[in-house]
């Protein structure tokens, strides 16, 4: 018997091929103002690419990530020199741009109670009649492993869950945008929200120093610029005293001040921030040289002010924390409150934990924004992918902040010197009351600490609002917010 054997080798497998953009365009029309705004929305992946060197020579350019976005774009619009655009980010780190897309920006929103409590599921998308597509083009950018963006096959992800390579990528972005549009020269602002605003700021910096990018502004939406001003961690008290207006402002909203502090949130708030950085700032740093006498009036302060009781407080040692507070301030009702939005409520398994199971603020708003997310870019913007449109996703946990080892995150310092090298860059700042993750007390820390040139304080500029974190699903603020920044990205035309 004889066995025949194939001497020739197996061909090499078949490279894949490189990956390519996926863009599709759309056109609509949204009422805003009362106004017909007519737009194209160009949806889909652009493949970011590096220059490879070596031996300092360059090799030409290495496929990355591909970068979801969707950009909507004025149709009657003839001089792009004087049309402003907008790239929206949000933060997390691990959130997609959906938040401020289809809450605050875009020309659709999802539709909520008009105090922002969510409708029954699957929930509601409508056209936004607040929309800044009236005024500026929008580009709303999803950053690696958030919703559709991923690195190309052969790219770690985890390259790209890094503070100094998240920035990096998304500039790169920004820049080949705008050259592939021609949007050199329009005016181009920055809109981010949360650590989004982290990642605007350290853009302002970027964009300047690698592309030569100068900006007009930053939005910056329930800031967080300087990570100190956020860390309850030991020997270190700054949260302490720029967390307690907001839970003052939450204790009014659940009426559990006394009756003379709910007359007038306003009033009541400029009293607490006096105390703050006053009697309370100056017990907090005599530690436990603290006379007796003096702890027992603040305590008693304290306990006006946020609704706790003085055993509470005296037990905590005048030092009350953001997780501990949302589960104790109604805990007599057996209830707790959101940490995004402290209006929202929720109730726990167990009455008498020390923290809470989940942020009823977070669980209100998440499917709604999921479900009409998934469906109106599938069905109105033309964009089908079968990946999971990761809306705020752990997959970008441990987060590398690999340029601030042993230190907090500090932003601010990035914005004040792109702001003296631009003295045309300007701030503008929204903050929620009710907002105890990112509360406006320690932004305005923030921004009274960046050292500015007295020249160029009047370019920073603030708006508060009586919502949280996502101020605009409370309809009101929603109006309010719209007409302010309308004014902020206009006014480099008057």
């Amino acid at each position: 018997m004889t066995t025949t054997h194939n001497s020739s080798a197996s061909p090499p497998p078949t490279p894949p091929p490189p990956p390519t953009d996926q863009i599709v365009q759309t056109h609509h029309t949204v009422m805003i103002n009362g106004v017909a705004v007519n737009y194209t929305a160009t949806t889909g992946i652009m493949i970011l690419k590096e220059e490879v060197e070596k031996d300092g020579v360059s090799t030409g350019e290495q496929a990355r990530a591909g970068i979801f976005f969707v950009a909507y774009t004025r149709d009657d619009v003839t001089d792009l020199s004087r049309r402003p655009i907008t790239f929206a980010f949000n933060g997390g780190p691990g959130s997609s741009s959906v938040w401020l897309h289809l809450g605050l920006l875009g020309p659709h929103r999802v539709l909520m109670q008009a105090d922002g409590w969510p409708l029954p599921p699957p929930g509601q998308l409508t056209p936004n009649q607040y929309s800044l597509l009236d005024v500026s083009d929008l580009v709303f950018v999803d950053p690696v492993s958030t919703g559709y963006s991923r690195p190309v096959t052969g790219e770690s992800a985890k390259q790209f869950h890094d503070f100094r390579k998240d920035i990096e990528s998304v500039g790169d972005f920004i820049r080949l945008y705008v050259s592939r549009y021609g949007r050199w020269l329009s005016p181009k602002y920055l809109a981010g929200e949360s650590y989004g605003t982290t990642r605007a700021s350290g853009l302002a910096g970027y964009l300047q120093e690698r592309h030569g990018l100068y900006l007009n502004g930053l939005i910056l939406i329930s800031a967080v610029l300087h990570f100190q001003t956020l860390s309850f961690d030991h020997g270190n008290d700054l949260p302490y005293l720029l967390f307690l207006p907001a839970y003052t402002a939450t204790a009014f909203y659940h009426q559990r001040l006394e009756p003379e502090l709910q007359r007038d949130l306003a009033t009541t708030l400029r009293a607490v921030e006096a105390f703050a950085l006053g009697d309370y700032a100056l017990a907090l740093l005599q530690g436990d040289q603290l006379d007796p006498a003096t702890s027992e009036n603040i305590i008693t302060q304290l306990a006006r002010y946020t609704g706790l009781s003085r055993d509470y407080i005296r037990w905590s040692r005048l030092r009350i924390r953001d997780d501990r507070f949302v589960k104790e301030l109604l805990r007599d009702q057996q209830r707790t409150v959101g940490r995004l939005d402290s209006r929202f409520t929720g109730s726990d398994r167990d009455a008498v934990g020390e923290t809470v199971e989940f942020d009823p603020s977070l669980s209100a708003i998440i499917g709604p924004y999921t479900a009409a997310l998934n469906d109106y870019v599938r069905r109105q913007l033309g964009f089908s992918s079968d990946l999971s449109y990761e809306i705020l996703t752990e997959r970008v946990w441990p987060w590398s902040f690999t340029d601030h080892q042993n230190r907090y995150v500090d932003v601010a310092e990035t914005l004040r010197r792109a702001m003296h090298r631009n003295p045309a860059l300007r701030v503008h700042v929204a903050s929620g009351y009710y907002d105890l993750a990112t509360p406006y007390f320690a932004t305005r820390y923030t921004l009274n600490h960046l050292a500015l040139d007295p020249a160029l304080r009047s370019q920073i500029s603030e708006s508060f609002y009586p919502a949280g974190h996502m101020m605009y699903i409370h309809e009101p603020s929603l109006a309010e917010l719209k007409t302010v920044l309308a004014d902020f990205v206009t006014a480099a035309e008057r």
